[in-house]
């Protein structure tokens, strides 16, 4: 064969330094590139981590038993011999920026599950990494006053980790830096200061939370492809709302910044709260902050055992548990029957709530004009299964309403139901939010949705002990409270709950209001023009209308057929049960973004206990890489 030259940048020689030339074959394989580099570089080191670059194709070559002819390389190749695992500035949930060496050959999946098990955090499938926000003016003085803490010492995370007793990977314990940066990740901080907090970017309307579910990077494709750089800054962030098999014990650090993105994303408004539910976070907030200044990273205290049981209503919300007995239970299934009151907003009507006798059976609510007509005909019927269930309570103007959104043929129907108080209201509801996921009242699940329910409606009650805590103008209550109701509550008026507590409380109630919605613009062929949002959830898909706000649909995943992209015209096309279909288009993403949601969350059902840790990443990129799975 004819023998040509071939041009290899050497990262080790600087970015001055000209390309090394060496002469090769086309049956010259990419290992023996590499071994002929190294030679003519005359550098000794270990190269054992080093690996091409094909610059022009922008991929990596990473099978050394190739030969050039294989890989279609030619002498107007330019490629680079550059280590695969490089230094890159990390932005945790909570705040805290890590300097850590990750790899960039790998796919984006690979590399987080790397990261979280260096951090010593469980299910890193749930998790992954995306562009910071752009602050071009506020870009030098951001920089300047920022803190990195630097651990690009620890070992690469291709071995397995040791841990001491203790939980914590034995690379922390090694120095009392390093510990130090252990006990930040692992304990919830002290919040910053109201000015700082003042200037973090917020979203002012929904296509601005959007446009930041466009950052999210590429999970089937590497850092290196995706245009990151050495030492480039990226978040962290929790993508998946599925918190799977979450042991408090060995979970410190993942339950950590679990917390600390749900409590910023509520203090930035990223998401939508009602007073009272604000009121209630802000006091699971300030207890938190209290104990975390005493606490030690792994306590084993006896509360441990009963937050295993806590964490599991956490599990019991997720879709796509089914039971082997349905049929029975459907034919035994127990049924609600009371007087409520019913309202319907969108009719042209002056009247309000009208009370009727109502029966909950299955997954429908029939309702008479009075118990004694129940044997009759009813009124109307209402099957819940795929609808919206909302709250609308306030513990003290005691009203218990329960917001449903049903799906009908020309958009969604808007019903409110109004309890008369809080044991008919946690009952009722919990039956609601269980038939709109098809589930009967004799699901298991039923008793632990009424207790979440009363615990949360617990904790709204305001029942202070003395005057101490509610003049405590030293609270920093920006920390606590969105700048909405900063100019409606006072500082004394917020510690009301300070005994309010428990990290896990404060994630179980968040996984019970809609936090767990991440929004796409997209524009639908219907032959209208008009933009229209998408919102994606952990069991359904929510056809949000843009101008007014409303939901016009919801489909949920287990009526799913298939869907498709059209990589094209960048268009994906959805196929439910009934015949239903839709098509749409990303206006604010790539639909590769979209296409990876809606397959990392069908991933994410398959996951049961019984699997213990592994993942089935070959899976995970069938369903969320489309025409570039691995």
């Amino acid at each position: 064969m004819a023998v040509w030259d071939l041009s290899v940048s050497v990262e080790e020689l600087g970015p001055e330094a000209p390309p090394l030339k060496i002469s090769v074959t086309s049956d010259l394989h990419i290992g023996g590139v590499i071994l002929k580099v190294v030679e003519k570089s005359q550098i000794k080191k270990d190269w054992s981590d080093h690996a091409l670059w094909w610059e022009q194709k922008q991929q990596w070559l990473l099978k050394p038993s190739w030969t050039l002819d294989k890989c279609g390389i030619h002498a107007d190749a330019r490629l680079c011999l550059t280590p695969q695992h490089k230094p890159l500035r990390l932005v945790m949930p909570s705040g805290i920026i890590l300097r850590m060496r990750v790899c960039f050959s790998s796919p984006v999946f690979r590399t987080v599950m790397g990261i979280c098990k260096l951090l010593n955090i469980r299910r890193p499938e749930e998790l992954s990494l995306l562009w910071p926000v752009e602050e071009k003016k506020k870009k030098k003085d951001k920089d300047v006053g920022e803190e990195v803490y630097d651990i690009t010492c620890a070992p690469l995370t291709s071995s397995t980790i040791l841990k001491l007793a203790n939980g914590m990977p034995a690379f922390f314990a090694d120095t009392p830096e390093t510990e130090a940066v252990y006990k930040m990740l692992a304990v919830s901080q002290p919040a910053p200061a109201p000015e700082t907090i003042a200037k973090l970017y917020r979203t002012t309307n929904i296509m601005e939370k959007a446009h930041i579910n466009s950052r999210w990077l590429d999970s089937s494709r590497s850092l290196l492809q995706q245009g990151v750089k050495e030492n480039y800054k990226l978040l962290l962030r929790l993508k998946y709302y599925t918190f799977h098999d979450i042991i408090p014990q060995a979970d410190v650090v993942r339950l950590t910044q679990l917390y600390e993105q749900a409590r910023w994303a509520i203090l930035l408004e990223e998401i939508e709260c009602t007073e009272e539910e604000m009121m209630v976070f802000a006091a699971l907030q300030y207890h938190i902050g209290k104990v975390s200044l005493t606490e030690q990273i792994v306590a084993s205290c006896p509360a441990m055992e009963d937050l295993d049981s806590a964490l599991q209503c956490l599990e019991v919300k997720m879709e796509g548990e089914s039971s082997a007995d349905d049929m029975l239970e459907t034919m035994t299934a127990p049924e609600l029957h009371d007087y409520l009151k019913i309202f319907r907003p969108k009719r042209l009507t002056l009247k309000g709530y009208k009370q009727y006798w109502f029966t909950f059976k299955d997954t429908t609510i029939s309702y008479y004009k009075s118990k004694e007509e129940s044997s009759k005909e009813p009124i109307q019927q209402i099957n819940l299964k795929g609808c919206e269930v909302a709250p609308d309570v306030s513990v003290a103007g005691q009203k218990f309403c329960i917001r449903l959104l049903i799906p009908g043929p020309e958009g969604m129907n808007e019903v409110y139901l109004c309890c008369e108080h809080e044991q008919q209201y946690s009952r009722w509801m919990a039956a609601c939010r269980l038939a709109s996921k098809g589930k009967t009242l004799a699901d298991s699940s039923f008793s632990s949705e009424v207790q979440s329910i009363q615990s949360f409606l617990a904790m709204q009650k305001t029942t202070p002990t003395n005057n101490t805590a509610q003049t405590d103008e030293s609270i920093n209550t920006h920390s606590l409270v969105s700048p909405r109701y900063q100019k409606k509550y006072k500082p004394k008026q917020v510690p009301h709950l300070e005994y309010m507590f428990e990290l896990v409380n404060y994630c179980i109630i968040c996984n019970t209001i809609p936090l767990t919605i991440s929004y796409f613009a997209t524009t639908y062929k219907l032959g209208c023009r008009k933009d229209e949002v998408l919102g994606i959830a952990n069991n359904r898909l929510i056809r949000i209308d843009l101008s007014v706000g409303d939901v016009v649909k919801t489909w949920r995943y287990n009526t799913m057929r298939q869907w498709n992209v059209n990589w094209d015209i960048k268009q994906v096309a959805i196929e439910f049960d009934g015949n239903v279909n839709i098509a749409f288009s990303c206006v604010t993403a790539d639909c590769k973004i979209v296409h990876e949601y809606i397959g990392g969350y069908i991933f994410m059902s398959t996951r049961s206990r019984e699997q213990s840790d592994t993942l089935n990443e070959e899976l995970f990129h069938k369903l969320t890489g489309g025409h570039e799975a691995l």
